[in-house]
C-alpha cells in the first residue's frame, strides 16, 4: 500500500544545505577573483585568504557539498514516492531512478529533470491539464544553472590539470569564477524549486490548493 510521507523536514534542511553551498561558493570565487587580481606583492599568500586557509575553505565547502547531494537525493526520492500516490501513470520512471538517476554518467544531465517534471505534473492540483505557460520555468532554469555549472567546472578542472604545460591559469581561474556563479544562480534556484515543489504537495496532501497553481 503507497502511503504520502511528509517531505517538509527533509526540504527544510536541504534548502539550509543549499544555503551553505552558497555561502562557499562566493567564498571561493571570491578566492579566484582575488588571485586574478593580485598585483604579485611579496606579502600574497595563495594559500590565505585574509585569516582563513584556503584549502580548509575547499574541504568544508566540499562536505557541504557532499551533505546536500545525499540530504537532496533523499528529498527527491520522497516526493517521487508521494508522485505515486496521485498519479503512478505519470510518472515515466521508478521510484529508484529519483536516486539512481543521478550516478548515471552522462545520463543524469536529464534523467532526474524528467523525473522532476513527471513529479510536478502529479503535485498540481490537476497533474493531467497541460502545462501552464511558464509553469516549467522555474525548474528548466534551476536544472539549465546546474548542467551548465557542471559542465563548466569540468573544464576548468581539465584545464587546472594542463597548467604546467599550458600556462593557462588565467583561463582556467576566470572558468573556475563562472562555476562558482553558476553553481551559486543553481543553488538559489534550487532552494526556490525545493520549497515551490514541496509545497505543492504538502497543500495537496491536506486538500489545499497547491500554491504553485
Amino acid at each position: 500500500m503507497l502511503v504520502l510521507r511528509d517531505p517538509n523536514g527533509l526540504a527544510r534542511a536541504v534548502v539550509a544545505l543549499l544555503a551553505g553551498n552558497i555561502v562557499f561558493d562566493v567564498l571561493l570565487g571570491a578566492v579566484d577573483v582575488r588571485d586574478l587580481t593580485a598585483d604579485g606583492t611579496e606579502d600574497f599568500d595563495p594559500t590565505r585568504f585574509g585569516p582563513v586557509d584556503v584549502n580548509v575553505l575547499l574541504s568544508l565547502s566540499f562536505t557541504v557539498f557532499l551533505a546536500t547531494g545525499i540530504v537532496f537525493i533523499l528529498w527527491f526520492h520522497r516526493l517521487r514516492r508521494n508522485a505515486e500516490v496521485w498519479a503512478p501513470d505519470l510518472q515515466g520512471r521508478g521510484p529508484g531512478w529519483a536516486v539512481g538517476g543521478w550516478f548515471i554518467p552522462i545520463g543524469n544531465l536529464w534523467i532526474p529533470r524528467a523525473i522532476a517534471v513527471d513529479v510536478w505534473r502529479a503535485s498540481r492540483r490537476e497533474p493531467y491539464a497541460a502545462d501552464g505557460r511558464g509553469e516549467l520555468a522555474l525548474l528548466n532554469g534551476w536544472w539549465t544553472c546546474w548542467v551548465v555549472g557542471t559542465l563548466v567546472n569540468w573544464v576548468s578542472g581539465q584545464m587546472y590539470k594542463t597548467v604546467d604545460d599550458t600556462g593557462n591559469w588565467t583561463t582556467a581561474t576566470q572558468w573556475s569564477v563562472a562555476g562558482y556563479v553558476l553553481d551559486a544562480v543553481a543553488a538559489v534556484l534550487a532552494i526556490l524549486f525545493v520549497r515551490r515543489l514541496t509545497s505543492m504537495q504538502h497543500a495537496k496532501a491536506n486538500g489545499m490548493i497547491p500554491a504553485a497553481q
